[in-house]
């Protein structure tokens, strides 16, 4: 690799026509976006891969049978009655060189999904706008860049190692890559190195938290607002529950987060609702944590009813929602049964060591995506890595940016990666052919 930009003007034009093309997840759709284009982005991006020598081997919506499992979220398994659902989620797999085992392979896995709310997208010589611009449409483009550069300089890239790229739907909106990077995984589109493309500051993150959300219903009878005592009040109920579990479930694991999300009863004044929801999620960074976290949530609910129950029981206009409040309320899960990703390889550590990339601190919280998929498969090492922050580049936000300096570096930072790699590789497989040639 020599010192010129590796992303060229080509991979510019890329960018920026991946960026006008709207792939909002379906289930982050808001009013005013655009339905989504994620067939003409994944095609777009294939035809690029194409010219850099690498081929399409998979191109397909997922299969019904993967939205229908236990451990998928209850938004997906709704969606998914809808056959279009899935029909317009497809994921794209992209191969240089023959199909390797894993011990031969590199895959780098990238979501071409966005969160909602398109923004102008712009680019002045020097930062993108746009959404995706840093999720993560900016390192998708980044890692073809990166793949050519290697290439170019590691002529056993491509044929001795394979490359794998995965550029997936199905990772925001909380889809958690049920649909999108699972049935790949599963299909075995993965290698001994893997890099799942998520904005690290770029540094490597061998770990990925899961999260799981709780729903809290209240189904009791509603009434007119000249007689609130008759009926069940949903909104004074879930109100306190809220504070309740707020203060209770606060630090209840070191590690995880909880994060007291919607609270939904009514939007008129001049009535008593009987009904609404309150939806927490919680996130964990071992799987283990996942069942302390459910016992955690069913007793500090028991204990917030008891506490409803006592607080308001002698009030004039709320003591028949106390005396009924364990009645009417129900706790179900969304989403929970998910695997957290916690690795280490000193041999795959060292390849990314020596291509020069550091690691994420130990102390530093992680985060979820996608790379809690490769959890417990052997042989394998995983780690999230990605140029800019979550927060700093507003992904997610108002004004989503990727300034080309921090893709260009990271696209030399994976060049490194795969040329040293297939280098070790071939090393490896050297020795091993030396030991048995010795043996005969």
């Amino acid at each position: 690799m020599t010192g010129s930009p590796l992303l060229v003007p080509a991979d510019l034009d890329l960018l920026q026509r991946l960026l006008r093309t709207p792939t909002v997840g379906p289930l982050e759709t808001v009013p005013g976006d655009e339905p989504a284009r994620l067939w003409e982005a994944q095609h777009d991006y294939a035809r690029a891969a194409e010219e850099i020598g690498m081929r399409v081997v998979h191109h397909a919506a997922p299969p019904a049978a993967c939205a229908a499992r236990r451990d998928v979220p209850a938004a997906v398994r709704r969606a998914a009655a809808d056959p279009d659902f899935l029909a317009l989620q497809p994921s794209l797999v992209l191969r240089l060189g023959p199909a390797r085992p894993p011990a031969g392979t590199v895959m780098c896995n990238v979501h071409l999904d966005t969160v909602a709310g398109q923004q102008p997208v712009t680019f002045d010589g020097r930062r993108f706008t746009g959404r995706g611009a840093a999720d993560a449409k900016g390192p998708a483009v980044a890692l073809l860049a990166a793949v050519r550069a290697a290439a170019g300089a590691e002529p056993s890239l491509g044929r001795d190692t394979a490359v794998l790229v995965q550029a997936v739907a199905g990772e925001e909106g909380g889809a958690m890559g049920t649909y999108g990077t699972r049935p790949l995984i599963e299909a075995g589109y993965y290698g001994r190195l893997n890099l799942f493309c998520e904005p690290t500051g770029l540094r490597y993150l061998p770990r990925a938290t899961a999260s799981m959300t709780a729903r809290i219903t209240v189904d009791g009878a509603g009434v007119i607002d000249d007689r609130p005592d008759t009926g069940h009040n949903a909104t004074v109920l879930l109100g306190f529950l809220a504070q309740h579990l707020a203060a209770t479930l606060d630090g209840a694991l070191p590690d995880g987060r909880v994060c007291v999300a919607g609270l939904h009863t009514g939007d008129l004044h001049n009535r008593v609702y009987g009904r609404g929801t309150l939806l927490l999620n919680l996130s964990y960074a071992r799987t283990s944590d996942a069942a302390v976290l459910e016992r955690a949530v069913t007793e500090a609910l028991d204990s917030g009813l008891r506490a409803f129950t006592q607080h308001f029981a002698s009030t004039r206009e709320f003591a028949r929602t106390a005396a009924d409040a364990t009645r009417i309320t129900r706790l179900q899960w969304d989403k929970r049964g998910l695997p957290c990703l916690a690795d280490a390889d000193p041999w795959a550590e060292a390849v990314l060591a020596d291509a020069g990339v550091p690691r994420w601190p130990a102390d530093e919280p992680a985060f979820t995506c996608d790379a809690l998929w490769m959890a417990g498969r052997p042989g394998t090492f995983t780690a999230v890595l990605g140029p800019g922050t979550l927060d700093g580049n507003h992904a997610h936000a108002e004004g989503e940016f990727a300034d080309l300096a921090d893709l260009e570096t990271f696209a030399s930072a994976v060049a490194a990666v795969l040329t040293t790699f297939a280098r070790r590789t071939a090393r490896r497989a050297d020795r091993n052919a030396d030991r048995q040639g010795s043996s005969v």
